[in-house]
């Protein structure tokens, strides 16, 4: 892999170093609001921030500091991502759990929820029906167990997506988003030509991660943190990390995000592809979610996804429809440039809306992918459901060297509108479509002369007929 290091024995102790982080929140409050301002200047280079430079940015309560480091957040952004936002659906396959999570509606002493793993032809029929939708890009989830406890259901589950079609349609990249594996699971999970792995901490303080994980394998925090070595190592270049916000400390979750993206960075040469910022929403079942000790409030919120943005400058940083529109929307501007749309988080769950398996968490986004686009086009943004980094081999490193330059745009931006014309072409509403073609038309105007270029000649390929045409 380009750009990859020596690898060396790693545990949890020299990942994730508590005393560090808790020594530079101490210390953190004793910044100006003119070194807060030198920090801000700083990181408009796109070089990231260290653990010192992010505490003090995570002591802000200043309005006027606050709104510099909101814009400074969107001016990162904007130079690495620009406008588009990348679509993707979850795709529950299963709610079999042996692990005891308080706070999750899966976990294995909840006995009020009927457990599911949904037979292939079903996974099939969920596919088609968010191919019908317009999704390009599927993220699959399952419970932390599998039928017959074989891991061979989930590489079966990824070949159940990808040989689905209709029409135009088809599902071009399906990223996994499943427990921890070993080195040879994780080689074969690579040869189903998966796109990211994704998987959560959840939380990185480790006696809260006890409390919280009580029983089953995923009461091994060592091995869950250590996940990442062993799929980068097996083969996987993109990876995706994320905190559960709302078990611990924000402020920790953070700095304990930093220090993985750092680890992943000094020991491979690539940090996180996305991190992920879920918060705690109510799950039936579990009496933990309905009252977290440490829940993050909006403000905070988006103070911590702002932080991000400009700490980790090139990842994707991911906001799930746990989140209502509103705030949704609000973030775009503060960092996140991927969302989930039209979601369900109950297997079975789009195909049959009555579906009698229990979501794992309660949605605040209800809106279906439509009405979602729509709203993104309306807002100046525009949707893209792209693939093409994935199969033209743009990863890990390589996407790495495009993205913290912010080179990376002369490709996603034709490819984003591509898509997006696709979309609208073939799944959009009257509405929608009208929205969307206003949108394409001023992106094109803002762009680079080279990817206008590619933008208008994509969009006529698309128009006249042809599909999934990237660079």
């Amino acid at each position: 892999m380009k750009g990859q290091v020596m690898k060396t024995e790693n545990t949890e102790q020299n990942i994730i170093d508590e005393n560090k982080i808790y020594s530079i929140l101490h210390k953190g409050s004793k910044y100006s609001s003119q070194e807060i301002l030198d920090i801000l200047k700083s990181a408009r280079d796109l070089k990231g921030l260290n653990m010192d430079s992010v505490s003090a940015l995570m002591t802000v309560e200043d309005e006027t500091l606050l709104n510099e480091i909101f814009k400074t957040a969107k001016e990162i952004k904007n130079k690495i991502y620009g406008q588009r936002l990348v679509i993707f659906a979850p795709l529950y396959v299963s709610n079999l759990c042996n692990n005891e999570c308080t706070y999750c509606a899966f976990r294995a002493g909840n006995k009020n929820i009927k457990r599911v793993a949904l037979t292939q032809e079903q996974i099939q029929d969920e596919t088609l029906h968010l191919i019908n939708e317009g999704h390009k890009r599927v993220l699959l989830v399952a419970g932390e167990s599998y039928p017959q406890n074989k891991f061979e259901y989930i590489l079966h589950a990824v070949d159940s997506v990808y040989k689905t079609k209709h029409a135009n349609g088809e599902i071009r990249r399906v990223n996994v988003n499943i427990a921890p594996l070993d080195l040879a699971q994780f080689k074969e999970l690579k040869k189903r030509d998966i796109g990211t792995y994704q998987l959560f901490q959840e939380t990185y303080h480790k006696a809260t991660y006890k409390d919280v994980h009580t029983k089953g394998k995923k009461a091994d925090y060592d091995y869950r943190l250590t996940a990442m070595d062993r799929a980068i190592e097996a083969g996987i270049d993109d990876v995706g990390i994320g905190v559960l916000f709302g078990l611990y400390d924000w402020k920790f979750e953070v700095l304990a995000l930093l220090q993985h993206t750092q680890h992943l960075e000094n020991k491979f040469g690539v940090g996180p592809h996305t991190i992920s910022v879920p918060r705690i929403e109510p799950a039936g079942g579990s009496s933990y979610s309905l009252n977290p000790e440490n829940a993050v409030s909006d403000s905070d919120f988006k103070k911590l996804i702002a932080i991000l943005r400009i700490a980790v400058p090139y990842t994707g940083i991911i906001m799930s429809t746990r989140e209502n529109s509103e705030l949704r929307s609000e973030t775009f501007a503060l960092g996140v440039s991927q969302i989930s749309a039209g979601s369900r988080t109950n297997p079975g769950g789009y195909s049959d809306e009555n579906a009698d398996a229990q979501a794992q968490f309660s949605l605040g986004d209800h809106r279906c992918l439509d009405e979602v686009i729509k709203d993104i086009a309306s807002m100046g943004y525009f949707p893209s459901f792209c693939t093409g980094c994935y199969r033209l081999g743009r990863t890990g490193a390589d996407f790495m060297d495009l993205a913290k330059p912010g080179d990376i745009r002369n490709h996603c931006d034709p490819n984003a509108i591509s898509t997006f014309m696709e979309y609208l072409m073939d799944y959009a509403s009257d509405e929608t479509k009208s929205a969307g073609l206003k949108a394409i038309e001023k992106a094109c105007k803002t762009m680079e002369p080279i990817p206008a270029q590619r933008s208008r000649k994509f969009i006529e390929k698309i128009k006249s007929g042809e599909r999934d045409v990237y660079c």
